[in-house]
């Protein structure tokens, strides 16, 4: 009888091991969360609603608040562009395209972009907004 009064009943659970899973997946989630997008700053026009286009192959073409083009951050000519769309159609035919215009950038750029990817025959295109002030 002495042996089962010397032995000593685990009623606590060691959550050590837990903590340190909690800690993991904060980090984790710290580090997924401040992962930035790498591009071009602009300033973006505001919209009520905005949808976007996260996916993997997906095209981006920036127009700075100068006029200057960019696709994927790199700068590129309007002949540029239509080059290197061209090529990428070629690859892949139904890929999406997203244009970000600055606010202060003249219309004409961005309809001659938006001319461009007409005449590419790109339909899935979508022009990126900044959220609305809620006033």
């Amino acid at each position: 009888m002495r042996a089962q009064d010397d032995e000593k009943l685990y009623d606590d659970i060691n959550i050590t091991p837990m903590l340190d899973l909690a800690y993991v997946l904060l980090v984790i989630f710290i580090i997924m969360t401040t992962a930035s997008v790498q591009g071009i700053k602009v300033n973006l026009p505001k919209a009520s609603s905005s949808a976007s286009l996260a996916k993997p192959k997906t095209k981006a073409v920036t127009i700075n608040s100068n006029g200057d083009v960019f696709l994927d951050a790199y700068p590129v000519t309007l002949t540029d562009l239509e080059t290197r769309l061209r090529t990428a159609k070629a690859t892949e035919p139904d890929f999406p395209v997203v244009v970000k215009g600055d606010a202060t950038v003249q219309y004409q750029r961005v309809t001659d972009v938006l001319d461009l990817l007409r005449r590419l025959d790109l339909n899935q295109v979508g022009l990126v907004t900044g959220k609305a002030d809620k006033t």
